[in-house]
């Protein structure tokens, strides 16, 4: 049957949105890099900090379909938010048993700043790509937060970063990331699993923030993510209250097992801590 030009371009027309509608979960939303502010509350959090501004990396996954560019951007963006701290929580590279794109990555990292510091810890590609690589570049960019604590002072009041290390690959050591610092205080862990803040510690943590999630990567509405890299299947992403703490998961930047995303953006966090 010979179509008529109407015919034709409307037909053309079905083909390319179908075309487009298939492909946008896997080219193009994962390309679309949000920033988005949360208030945070945090239970005994110092009044002098309330309003303190955090901005959270996590999950760059730098390689495939990752590229150095917008990594470059990530940093960019979180840069020009000019937070109080940036924290950064882990998967950098998406290689295994390889250090090139731990080399490439780190010097992009080392080019966050924040009125008081930046800090990180590991996240399980880290360890899969090489530990000691990436060990070796936490320490030469000053930002190792990895079972050690550091004090952030506003005026004659503090609040306490800790770091964990990864929940598959490495030791937690929660309580010894924080030992010697009293219960009073307020602590905010880093810890790239969520899974981390079911296990035992004694240390009262005021706020965990975490990633590995990525949000699930795909969130179908009123449903949510299908498949959640976690043994708890609550830790998906945005502020959640726990039995033990409360805890905010980022959905990252880049993608783990498969390249798509769908209705779950790739965003750098700005938390706003807010006391209760």
């Amino acid at each position: 049957m010979k179509l008529s030009r109407r015919q034709f371009i409307k037909k053309l027309g079905v083909g390319a949105g179908l075309t487009l509608l298939g492909s946008y979960p896997f080219f193009i939303e994962g390309k679309i890099l949000q920033v988005n502010e949360y208030n945070i509350p945090v239970k005994g959090l110092p009044t002098h900090f309330n309003g303190f501004r955090i901005a959270h990396i996590t999950d760059v996954h730098y390689g495939p379909l990752v590229s150095r560019a917008f990594v470059q951007k990530v940093v960019r963006l979180a840069n020009d938010c000019a937070p109080d701290v940036t924290v950064c929580t882990g998967d950098y590279v998406h290689e295994r048993n390889g250090t090139g794109q731990i080399d490439i990555v780190w010097p992009l990292l080392a080019e966050l700043k924040a009125k008081y510091g930046v800090f990180s810890v590991l996240g399980n590609h880290d360890h899969w790509a090489d530990f000691d690589r990436s060990e070796y570049w936490l320490n030469e960019t000053g930002q190792n937060l990895r079972h050690q604590s550091v004090k952030i002072v506003k005026g004659d009041q503090e609040i306490w970063l800790g770091g964990s290390g990864d929940f598959y690959e490495d030791t937690l050591r929660i309580d010894n990331a924080f030992s010697g610092i009293s219960e009073d205080k307020c602590k905010i862990l880093l810890t790239h699993n969520p899974d981390a803040v079911d296990q035992y510690y004694t240390t009262k943590i005021n706020l965990a923030i975490a990633g590995h999630t990525h949000g699930g990567q795909v969130n179908i509405p009123f449903v949510g993510p299908p498949i959640l890299p976690v043994h708890n299947k609550m830790y998906s992403s945005g502020y959640i209250t726990t039995r033990k703490t409360n805890i905010f998961i980022s959905r990252g930047i880049g993608w783990a097992i498969l390249p798509v995303r769908f209705n779950c953006f790739p965003e750098v966090a700005i938390l706003h801590l807010t006391d209760v």
